[in-house]
């Protein structure tokens, strides 16, 4: 059991992964400082707030001043994670880079593990957006490699999930369950499509157990492969829905404009055949596993999931998943039309 208390630094901790993370640390006793705009919420309790925009450069660190046991960033702007690093490296112990299973340069073919070929990182100086996430992933962890060498801990996540998730994309399901329990609901015609998402607490516990070992190398964090079957069918059952699923053909679904993965109209967590992704939720944690990280049962994550998405309104306005209208419109069509 670690006993010293660390002197931690958390390049971020007001939203969801980052936030978990400092909480976590602090839960075992660390002392813990956040570095934020502090627009997007709140540090957990117990943590110091240095309230700065990093965009502002190395100066951004200046008050992070002295030595660390433990750095965390998760940033995915290559600048930001360069300037950190210029301005913070050499006065830490170990560092923690939160990367992500985007960064693999193919989704659909190739090794389950850390040895498959990433993509190439993303050119000094280009901007960054959605469509160059995994790029500049790689770019991160390019910098990080080169700072840091044996001090650096590369996590990669897969789907992050769980209680308090701002994409809204595992909670879809178990929200869609409970919002009307008696309706017909559209799920996607491949129960066998594979699906793949790790508990942000499980992924903090992770994190924090990582570094206490001081625990270095590239690891998927990722959690347990099942199928999109078994996840729909365990959200409908913890949300106590006993309506009827309607099973609807891959090409009728994209045809109709309803998407993949996540986003506004989508099916969350599902990854059409068609895209070639379906690696993307296939991949190993078994480093990991074997260094420490441990999953929770599916039904623990639901279940505080179906909680978040109760107290934050099962009927709210959504990030992903389809609308209620739009729904209702797609399974009239659907019925009329067999």
């Amino acid at each position: 059991v670690y006993n010293l208390s660390m002197r931690t630094l958390v390049l971020g901790g007001t939203v969801f992964l980052s936030a978990a993370v400092a909480a976590e640390f602090i839960s075992r006793g660390h002392d813990v400082t956040c570095i934020a705009r502090g627009q997007s919420g709140v540090v957990p309790p117990g943590a110091r707030l240095i309230v700065v925009n990093r965009a502002s450069g190395q100066s951004a660190y200046a008050q992070a001043k002295g030595d660390w046991d433990v750095v965390v960033d998760v940033s995915w702007e290559p600048s930001f994670v360069q300037d950190a690093l210029s301005a913070l490296a050499d006065r830490a112990s170990h560092w923690t880079y939160v990367s992500s299973c985007s960064v693999y340069a193919d989704q659909g073919s190739g090794a389950l593990d850390e040895t498959a070929d990433v993509l190439s990182p993303l050119e000094t100086g280009s901007p960054t957006s959605l469509e160059t996430y995994g790029q500049s992933k790689v770019a991160c962890e390019n910098f990080c490699l080169t700072a840091l060498n044996s001090r650096l801990h590369i996590c990669r996540p897969g789907l992050i999930g769980g209680p308090g998730d701002p994409s809204d994309r595992f909670g879809y399901w178990p929200a869609r369950f409970a919002r009307y329990p008696d309706d017909d609901v559209i799920v996607p015609n491949d129960a066998e499509a594979p699906t793949q998402t790790i508990d942000v607490r499980d992924l903090a516990d992770w994190i924090v157990t990582a570094a206490e070992a001081k625990i270095a190398g590239t690891m998927n964090a990722v959690g347990e492969q099942r199928t999109l079957g078994e996840v729909i069918a365990a959200s409908q059952k913890v949300s106590g829905h006993k309506g009827n699923l309607v099973p609807v053909d891959e090409d009728w679904l994209l045809e109709h404009g309803v998407s993949g993965w996540a986003g506004p109209e989508s099916l969350p967590l599902w990854i059409p055949r068609a895209s070639g992704f379906d690696l993307f939720s296939r991949r190993s944690a078994a480093r990991a596993i074997g260094n420490g990280l441990s999953l929770r049962p599916l039904q623990d994550t639901l279940e505080a999931t179906l909680e978040f998405e109760r107290r934050t309104g099962v009927r709210r306005e959504r990030r992903a998943g389809l609308s209620q209208d739009n729904e209702y419109s797609l399974l009239t069509e659907w019925f009329t039309t067999r």
